[in-house]
């Protein structure tokens, strides 16, 4: 008999910031398949508030003791990373019915682009299904907690940023 394959996912998107909803879908995603890659979207259109590197560091801290968790960056089509990568499945949240018509219109693009990956949709704990990285930005650009909303590190973050003065955050 062979050796059952390794499953890997991709959970990809901007993160900026992580968010406490992203953490609970990547650590139950850590315990479905054997490894999962943070994948964190390079889209030049955009001006995010961290840069690649700091998205990066950010997400490598918060999961540095989740021994199947890698972080990573990367540009282009999505199944053509996951492709690359050898991944089996691609991981998107769900957070409320009005992410649905996005989300299933991106996974059935992406099955016609590549029938050999999947796409595994995710509910977030119900604690942080109205949570998403712009209004987490926006409480704290408008001097509002978030504590329980987001990684230490990242309220860390947003405040040494604040008091750089960086354009829309003042908290």
């Amino acid at each position: 008999m062979s050796e059952p394959r390794s499953r890997l996912a991709v959970y990809p998107g901007s993160f900026d910031p992580l968010t406490n909803g992203h953490v609970d879908i990547i650590r139950r995603g850590a315990l479905l398949f054997d490894r999962i890659v943070i994948a964190i979207l390079v889209n030049m259109d955009k001006s995010p508030l961290f840069s690649e590197d700091e998205r990066v560091e950010i997400a490598r801290e918060v999961f540095r003791e989740d021994v199947n968790v890698e972080v990573e960056t990367f540009h282009g089509l999505l199944v053509d990373y996951a492709a690359r990568r050898g991944a089996d499945v691609i991981v998107r949240g769900l957070r409320a019915i009005s992410d649905f018509e996005l989300e299933m219109q991106m996974a059935l693009m992406n099955r016609r682009l590549s029938q050999s990956i999947e796409t595994v949709f995710m509910m977030p704990d119900e604690r942080y299904t109205y949570l998403s990285s712009r209004l987490a930005k926006e409480v704290f650009a408008l001097g509002g907690s978030l504590h329980g909303l987001v990684p230490a590190v990242v309220e860390t973050r947003l405040r040494q940023k604040a008091g750089a003065r960086v354009p829309g955050l003042q908290a």
